[in-house]
């Protein structure tokens, strides 16, 4: 009864009149512009300040109404995460203790800068017993020190003592986790750099590695666990030992596996998704397949993670041949009712996706029955070969993924005068707007392509065509979910295709 009073003191001096959230009930009052923006926003409408402007009040970002309104929406979504519901079966209890007790921490926070010392002490130790079960050791740390205060005031030796203990102990493992976090940082800062301006972490992942390998046999932290598997997969992918980073993400798993406390969606979508990956470049599609299956249960249907893991899953199936497969899975992926409210650059991928598996049915239907019954109406081929094509330029690779898909059609068509603009098209791409270094294998694929159209599109009057090719296999795909390095079907792969379809 003490802690309510002093709680309701507190409460009845500084209540505000009503709080403003976004819930089930304020969501349904459609003639609201809160509601409008809210949901423009959960599916993509808006790409910046102006577009929401434009579509809320017809008017620019400067003007009062919508920089009131902005304002107003952003206090009412921070208001809304303090009523998070963490209790939906996707969320793990790791999470949602954690989440918990940080939304409690803030509480006693608030009890503390309010003078109630003896209510925020009793919820500090509600909060201290969960951290402790999970290994919180920031939490731990933090609700130590006030109990300690607390402890200290009340002259409570004995307890002073345990929440002094726990202090030295979390500090060395706060220290640990800090420092692991550290390095994983290092590494995914640097990761997607290309080579000539990653020399840094080349030199010294081995070393973060070994660092981290110690402190995890130093502190049984899983925040130093996770970082350490973390890193020494990113480092495998580097060497592209995918068969190594196989062994790492299987370490994590089990380690997972065996530490339920210590569960997290998110690391172990990591883990899977890596594995997936390494499935991937190892063109392992039976073990790739049974691990999708099986993986796909993890994760909620329709989330991104979900959408991300399935794209792996398409190119897995597509680069082994597995073009049914590859069918089905797209399908499965564009069918789903939260496709729609997939961000558009994401969209735009799985568009490319479609085109290049319609070429497959396209250039392969008539020797394969069961691809031919695949064919869709709602594709047009004539109206794909009639499209102009011109994205962006921050997805300029779009353009080229689309212009060599238009000429894979009409080198199928035997129309090789179109088939030789497009390859013109591709030329002035790559002489000026694509960065050597980041669109290495894209280059050298459409260098051959020039070859072919000196060739005038007849693979027995080739000639050099050995460097270019030979460059595609010294430095082989890697994908790693950027749009840059995206292969529906691999450079060399579809540079045998189209000497098969012209011989």
């Amino acid at each position: 009864m003490k802690n309510l009073i002093e709680i309701s003191k507190i409460v009845t001096k500084k209540k505000v009149r009503k709080i403003e959230i976004f819930d089930d009930h304020s969501l349904k009052h459609k003639n609201s512009k809160f509601n409008d923006f809210y949901e423009a926003l959960m599916v993509g409408k808006f790409k910046n300040d102006r577009d929401a402007a434009s579509f809320l009040y017809s008017c620019s970002p400067t003007d009062d109404k919508y920089r009131q309104l902005k304002s107003r929406f952003r206090k009412r979504l921070l208001n809304t995460l303090f009523f998070l519901d963490v209790n939906l079966p996707s969320t793990s209890t790791y999470d949602r203790a954690y989440y918990s007790c940080n939304k409690d921490w803030t509480l006693v926070k608030i009890l503390l800068s309010n003078n109630a010392q003896t209510t925020s002490a009793s919820l500090a130790k509600h909060i201290l017993t969960v951290a402790l079960k999970f290994k919180f050791a920031d939490v731990i740390v933090n609700c130590s020190r006030i109990l300690r205060k607390h402890s200290a005031e009340i002259s409570d030796e004995k307890s002073y003592e345990e929440y002094d203990s726990h202090i030295k102990q979390f500090s060395n493992v706060l220290d640990a986790e800090i420092r692991s976090e550290e390095l994983y940082q290092r590494v995914i800062m640097n990761y997607y750099k290309p080579p000539s301006k990653n020399q840094n972490l080349e030199e010294k992942i081995d070393t973060y590695c070994d660092a981290l390998v110690g402190l995890s046999e130093i502190y049984e932290s899983p925040v130093v666990i996770y970082n350490m598997y973390l890193v020494w997969a990113y480092r495998y992918e580097m060497l592209m030992d995918f068969n190594s980073m196989l062994e790492v993400c299987i370490r994590a798993e089990k380690y997972i596996e065996e530490n339920p406390s210590y569960y997290q969606i998110d690391k172990l979508a990591t883990f899977q998704l890596k594995k997936m990956s390494a499935y991937l470049h190892l063109k392992d599609w039976q073990n790739g397949k049974i691990n999708a299956e099986k993986c796909l249960q993890s994760f909620p249907k329709g989330s991104d993670t979900w959408f991300e893991f399935m794209e792996y899953y398409l190119f897995s199936a597509i680069h082994t041949d597995n073009y049914i497969n590859a069918i089905a899975i797209y399908y499965e992926a564009i069918s789903h009712s939260k496709f729609k409210k997939l961000s558009a650059i994401t969209k735009e991928k799985w568009k490319i996706y479609d085109v290049y598996l319609n070429f497959i049915i396209e250039s392969q239907g008539k020797s394969n029955p069961i691809l031919e019954a695949q064919r869709r109406k709602t594709f047009r081929v004539s109206r794909f070969l009639n499209d102009p094509i011109l994205y962006p330029k921050d997805q300029r690779i779009f353009t080229v993924l689309l212009v060599v898909a238009q000429l894979l059609f009409f080198i199928d068509k035997k129309s090789f005068n179109a088939a030789d603009e497009r390859i013109d098209r591709l030329k002035n791409y790559a002489n000026r707007q694509l960065k050597k270094e980041e669109y290495f294998r894209v280059i050298q694929f459409i260098r051959l392509l020039q070859q072919l159209n000196k060739a005038e599109f007849q693979p027995a009057k080739l000639s050099n065509v050995e460097k270019y090719y030979n460059r595609l296999l010294e430095k082989p795909m890697l994908y790693r979910g950027l749009a840059s390095e995206i292969e529906v079907i691999p450079y060399e792969k579809l540079w045998k295709m189209i000497l098969a379809k012209l011989s």
